[in-house]
């Protein structure tokens, strides 16, 4: 049986279009949220289709900058008049190389992928929520704030854990909850998109298979976790089940804190 935690909630999901963020913004339609599903791939509004008898929407923008992020959250309240949660999926390694390897203009992209649009975001949703009366954040960080071959991306999400914990502390006065998720290596099907456009060389590739042997043998399970995995306590820390967890950061791993 399906549970309808989010029922008459208006939900935004970023990062809807694909892996664990499609994942997310699907379930909590099927668990009766009005869902916005937003991403810049241009099929965004076909994922938000895919949630039958569900009252969901589609919106492109690049959440890479601030326009972007504001005009998805003004987007969401123009269609169901508020805002109730915001799920953060937006980011991921783009690439996997030994820190001296990377070229500035390499570690730029990396923070501009994987905290730039969460902190944009959540900067854009706050008068939302507060105009609402309160409201969750719920930001989906990473274990990979310990790990080898990705060292501006755990910068990254590093600062999504801050973000999360200091949001927290200054708006729980106003009845707003900040939490995260830390998910560990987590099997997906293939991106529509890759995260790579570029391709990956033979030397990154063998960079990637040594950062996918450390992440697996540094989990207690030794395996990845699955879609559906990461899904459940993305939507348990969004949905009132939780309303006495904030700034909380939940490692989702396999028992490796990161």
């Amino acid at each position: 049986m399906i549970m309808q935690r989010f029922a008459g909630k208006v939900v935004v999901v970023t990062g809807a279009a694909q892996g664990i963020g499609r994942g997310v913004a699907l379930r909590a339609a099927a668990e009766g949220g009005r869902v916005v599903f937003v991403d810049r791939a241009d099929f965004v509004a076909e994922v938000a289709a895919e949630a039958q008898g569900a009252d969901t929407a589609g919106f492109v923008a690049d959440l890479e900058t601030y326009d972007g992020a504001k005009a998805a959250m003004d987007f969401a309240v123009q269609r169901f008049r508020g805002i109730d949660i915001l799920i953060n999926g937006v980011g991921g390694a783009i690439r996997m190389r030994p820190y001296a390897e990377f070229e500035p203009a390499q570690i730029d992209a990396e923070i501009r992928r994987s905290l730039m649009p969460t902190l944009y975001t959540c900067h854009a949703v706050l008068p939302h929520l507060l105009e609402r009366g309160g409201g969750t954040i719920v930001n989906v960080s990473s274990n990979a704030t310990r790990g080898i071959r990705r060292v501006p991306y755990s910068a990254a999400k590093g600062g999504v854990n801050a973000i999360t914990q200091s949001l927290a502390m200054e708006y729980a006065e106003h009845n707003i909850r900040v939490v995260a998720t830390a998910p560990g290596g987590t099997d997906a099907p293939p991106r529509r998109i890759p995260r790579n456009a570029a391709g990956d060389s033979e030397q990154e590739k063998t960079w990637m298979s040594e950062a996918v042997q450390q992440v697996t043998e540094s989990t207690f399970l030794k395996r990845y976790g699955t879609i559906d995995e990461q899904v459940a306590p993305i939507l348990f820390l969004a949905s009132d089940e939780a309303s006495y967890i904030t700034g909380s950061v939940l490692p989702v791993a396999g028992g490796d804190t990161g």
